[in-house]
């Protein structure tokens, strides 16, 4: 449940927050809502990384499909890709890899400064 929780919150945290701030940004408030929300290790990795990668996946079609702009496809020639999908689909591969290490970031942070009980007995 944490793990869905966390990817639709995380994609909707990129769709908004993208529009007005850079991607370092976003994946800063990535890591705080990891630590907020509280997923497991793989949880935060991989809600993470699709929440951002699937915003930025459909930000990219929306925006090609909206202007109908050539575009993509002379980037995709210009980096040797051949056609602007394939741009499209290393876009959101990059932004599976961001989302997901910022995830996994906020566990992390949260793991390293949660106090752990010591010299109790818990059997």
């Amino acid at each position: 449940m944490k793990f869905l929780l966390f990817t639709l919150l995380s994609a909707l945290l990129v769709v908004f927050l993208n529009i007005v701030t850079p991607y370092w940004v976003v994946m800063i408030a990535l890591a705080v809502l990891a630590v907020l929300i509280r997923p497991s290790v793989w949880g935060g990795f991989f809600g993470g990384g699709l929440g951002m990668g699937l915003a930025w996946l459909g930000q990219t079609v929306y925006i090609s499909a909206v202007t109908s702009s050539t575009l993509p496809d002379k980037m995709g020639a210009l980096m040797g890709l051949g056609s602007g999908l394939s741009l499209m689909v290393l876009t959101a591969v990059l932004g599976f890899i961001l989302g997901g290490f910022s995830g996994l970031l906020g566990v992390m942070f949260r793991n390293l400064v949660q106090k752990k009980r010591r010299d109790v007995y818990l059997g």
